[in-house]
């Protein structure tokens, strides 16, 4: 007998998204030249839809994030936390990889605390969009959680903040 998930009626009241420390905010101090042309922004957009449709809960931000190092986000809510890994690869041959670890912990009325863990490597193209739904997709869940990343290369952010810098000075 299947019986519902009543754990994502999912209450959102003081979710939280909590990013690591180790995750520099973009800013062009500090950052050696050789930093620079190596690091990626992620642009991210994280959101709790309830009834696939209506937007409950919605925050975006940017991260500079080094190949090979991961991005940490984590969820908080009432009966749930998501955290979620993200890791950019750079290969020059065989096309870019973004790897998304999630790790859930929900506590279900009936079944006590639930983990689940899933690592997917996803192709990646720079400035395409990537969704990733660390709660996936079910008929029996009333709300979800979708993510939202665009990569690109940090140099594009910083051309673009060079430009408007110099064109205020011209003014």
């Amino acid at each position: 007998m299947i019986r519902p998930l009543y754990l994502v009626s999912i209450i959102f009241i003081g979710i939280s998204v909590i990013i690591d420390a180790q995750d520099q905010q973009i800013t062009n101090t500090g950052m050696t030249p050789e930093l620079r042309r190596q690091a990626l922004v992620l642009d991210i957009s994280a959101k709790v839809l309830e009834d696939e449709h209506d937007v409950i809960w919605d925050q975006s931000l940017q991260r500079i994030a080094i190949p090979g190092n991961p991005v940490n986000i984590r969820l908080v809510g009432s009966n749930l936390v998501v955290a979620v890994q993200f890791t950019p690869f750079i290969r020059r041959n065989r096309g870019n990889v973004l790897v998304a670890h999630g790790q859930i912990w929900i506590n279900d009325p009936v079944r006590g605390i639930c983990y689940y863990t899933s690592v997917q490597s996803i192709p990646m193209e720079f400035n395409e969009p990537i969704y990733f739904f660390p709660l996936g997709t079910s008929e029996q869940l009333n709300s979800s959680i979708e993510i939202m990343l665009t990569v690109k290369p940090y140099s594009e952010i910083a051309d673009t903040e060079e430009t408007a810098d110099n064109s205020e000075n011209v003014n």
